[in-house]
């Protein structure tokens, strides 16, 4: 019995693989949302095949900016920067202060970032971000406050280390959000849960939901649960590591 099941269980594997290796080549036609090898289309609900794509796209940035094109976030292709302190900038993009893919965004100041991070950050808006708002206190968010993406540093700044990915425009650092009536939810001000149910109430669990909306989208986040260097911001990246404190 133990060898029959062990037989069937190769036959499913190879078969399996057969289909897998059907697809990749072609000879067996799937919609593109079922596809793994398709590319992913950001503006698409989410499902168990988004991550696998979205890590596809942070290596293929002309397959991301095209991606990216469709999601009417406006950007610029910027072109490759060699460097000799190890902050190179591959595949970036420049992402203007307003951002059409939602009416009324904008960004305290444009920025530079990986087309990776960016394709990241407009899952992360629309499934994530907005959703949030929304639940909490019924209208959307249209500022949206960072500190900034590229820096060419090691990480925390020190003298010694390894790069941060801020070195290679990998990462964003997310100080605050401010509604469409002109309230204003800060990291710093408002993780802490004070006033019970009433409005500090809700802008500390509105944080929270971000902090969580954020790990499906980004590979690394870190906010003031972390440590006292995150206090006062929600540090998103891109990286090598699965994070999300």
């Amino acid at each position: 019995m133990a060898r029959l099941l062990g037989w069937l269980a190769l036959l499913v594997l190879l078969a399996l693989g057969g289909a897998a290796a059907g697809v990749w080549a072609g000879l067996i036609a799937v919609p593109p949302r079922y596809d793994p090898w398709a590319r992913l289309d950001l503006r698409a609900e989410p499902d168990w095949l988004t991550g696998f794509k979205l890590a596809r796209l942070t290596g293929e940035p002309e397959q991301c900016r095209a991606a990216l094109g469709e999601t009417g976030l406006r950007f610029t292709a910027l072109p490759d920067r060699p460097s000799d302190q190890n902050c190179a900038l591959s595949g970036v993009v420049r992402v203007s202060r307003s951002d059409l893919s939602a009416p009324g965004l904008a960004f305290s100041s444009g920025f530079i970032a990986t087309c990776g991070l960016a394709a990241a950050w407009t899952l992360f808006e629309a499934n994530a971000l907005q959703p949030a708002a929304q639940r909490h206190f019924g209208q959307r968010v249209v500022l949206v406050e960072h500190l900034g993406t590229y820096a060419c540093r090691n990480v925390y700044g020190r003298a010694d280390g390894r790069r941060s990915e801020h070195a290679t425009a990998n990462a964003i650092d997310l100080a605050a959000f401010v509604l469409a009536d002109g309230t204003r939810i800060g990291v710093l001000a408002d993780w802490e849960q004070k006033g019970g149910n009433g409005a500090d109430g809700r802008k500390s669990a509105f944080l929270r939901d971000l902090r969580d909306g954020a790990c499906r989208f980004f590979d690394v986040v870190l906010g003031p649960d972390y440590n006292e260097a995150h206090r006062n911001h929600f540090h998103l990246d891109m990286g090598a590591f699965r994070t999300c404190r």
